[in-house]
């Protein structure tokens, strides 16, 4: 499966001298690809206007911006506000959603699997080996688990779902974190890489006995067997939009500088615990500011128009509140 999807409205037209005034570049996390690209088929109707965005991973997403051969770039691993100091850039969250882990499990339906944060950071130490493992099995004393070996696979790409996944491994088990702790690309103990959530939905379908985790639209998209997950209460939960959204409540954007707020772990009964929000990033002061202007406009219709598509797709809209105070930040500090 090819890892960089692209979406292409902007390109189809780009001949066109007047759709070419509106095109709009982004580049980055594969996260959220899938509402990126419904949003940009539905501007595209409603306006004429695309977008050409490549879904690439957000270290890639990242490098771009910087190197200002995009107009904005996309991170699901925020970057802390002295970084964005630096680079003269803008960030803000643009929706939410959830990492998941997803299996290959002959017999297994979609939710029947219960693991646990510590039980996933052994699985992917690589000191659980096997499916029928004594801790997997105490955690699933109804499901007859077959005695084969654990392909993981993990991203081999720089990637924001990394960084949320790897921070919940480590906020969950403690050797994950002396060994190989959190960020973007880590030093794997084990497991089989591929690029993007595209790659570990398709490598995990693939795959038997395999593991992986993908953000849950992939999963759906795929029809992926997930995993349902054991909560900082103690509490089962299945990946669900409330599961989200009760993660997503306790996050407290106005105080937190540059948006950079990690939602993974919450506290919560109904939390599930691997939430992530997904970041844009822009130059204050872009080279081309009609671009700027452009991709302004289309994330502004997206907050505004983009909430019910974004809830199809078990993404978790912005805030009206959260809304605002972008607005704000958009009109502070983006030179048009």
């Amino acid at each position: 499966m090819n890892f960089l999807r692209t979406i292409v409205a902007a390109g189809l037209v780009a001949a066109s001298a007047s759709a070419f005034a509106a095109d709009i570049t982004g580049a980055g996390a594969t996260f959220p690809f899938p509402i990126y690209s419904k949003w940009a088929d539905a501007y595209k109707k409603e306006t004429g206007n695309g977008l050409n965005y490549q879904s690439i991973g957000s270290g890639a997403g990242i490098k771009q911006i910087q190197a200002k051969t995009v107009t904005f770039g996309a991170t699901d691993a925020p970057l802390k506000h002295e970084t964005l100091e630096k680079d003269g850039l803008v960030q803000w969250p643009m929706v939410m959603g959830a990492i998941v882990p997803v299996v290959n499990l002959e017999g297994i339906k979609p939710g029947e699997l219960v693991l646990s944060g510590e039980v996933l950071g052994d699985i992917y130490l690589g000191k659980i080996k096997k499916w029928d493992d004594a801790a997997i099995a105490k955690l699933n004393p109804k499901l007859k688990l077959p005695a084969d070996a654990i392909t993981v696979v993990r991203r081999s790409d720089g990637s924001g779902t990394t960084f949320n996944f790897t921070d919940y491994l480590s906020k969950s088990n403690a050797e994950w974190k002396a060994k190989a702790g959190s960020g973007t690309a880590v030093e794997w103990p084990t497991g089989v890489g591929a690029k993007g959530n595209e790659g570990v939905a398709g490598n995990v379908g693939q795959t038997k006995n395999a593991i992986g985790y993908v953000e849950y639209a992939y999963a759906k998209q795929n029809k992926l067997t997930y995993a349902a997950m054991i909560n900082k209460a103690g509490k089962t939960v299945q990946p669900t939009i409330e599961a989200f959204q009760a993660a997503a409540s306790n996050a407290d954007w106005a105080k937190a500088p540059g948006y950079y707020v990690i939602l993974t772990d919450q506290p919560g009964e109904a939390s599930w615990p691997i939430t992530a929000a997904t970041f844009i990033l822009m130059h204050k002061d872009a080279t081309d500011k009609a671009a700027s202007q452009e991709a302004i406009k289309f994330f502004k219709w997206s907050f505004e128009k983009g909430a019910k598509m974004a809830e199809e797709l078990d993404y978790i809209p912005m805030p009206e509140s959260v809304v605002k105070l972008i607005e704000k930040t958009w009109t502070a500090e983006i030179k048009s």
